[in-house]
């Protein structure tokens, strides 16, 4: 029998390569657009989400551990489920549509959808609600960084 974990964890990755349905014309797109001053922290963003999504998998694990194969369970899988592919749907579907206001969008999609996941799990495993912490801090960042962009790119907001 496959162990949870490694369910879990290839599922999260499998998901996750699918930020890299990007093409070259995307990438130019985006890196010619004028950021705020103050992202100083941009080339650390892609090991804050490899943390972000190792946290949320571990909360998934911890969830799915309290009481596998439950209807209650596999609701709050999906959940999980949702979030990290609205979370990794940000940059394809931002960079493809040219548009940061739908990466702001999907930012804030995120955050909704992780702070309900949070409050279904908070009776069940506070561990699991401290995983989820860092992108509940983390995508509030993220979004107001999109939203700022584009005043300054009105043309790509």
């Amino acid at each position: 029998m496959i162990r949870s974990w490694i369910v879990i964890g290839g599922v999260a990755l499998l998901i996750a390569l699918a930020a890299n349905l990007i093409t070259p014309s995307d990438i130019q797109w985006f890196k010619r657009l004028q950021r705020p001053r103050w992202l100083t922290f941009e080339g650390a963003i892609p090991l804050i989400w490899t943390v972000i999504f190792i946290c949320g998998a571990w909360s998934a694990y911890i969830i799915w551990e309290s009481n596998p194969g439950t209807r209650s369970t596999w609701l709050l899988m999906g959940l999980y489920l949702l979030l990290e592919i609205v979370t990794i749907a940000y940059t394809p579907v931002m960079f493809r549509l040219r548009s940061l206001r739908v990466g702001t969008i999907l930012g804030g999609t995120g955050f909704v959808i992780c702070l309900i996941l949070t409050l279904a799990i908070l009776p069940i495993s506070r561990i699991a609600v401290l995983l989820l912490i860092p992108y509940l801090l983390w995508s509030p960042i993220g979004t107001y960084t999109t939203w700022e962009m584009i005043n300054l790119n009105p043309q790509d907001g």
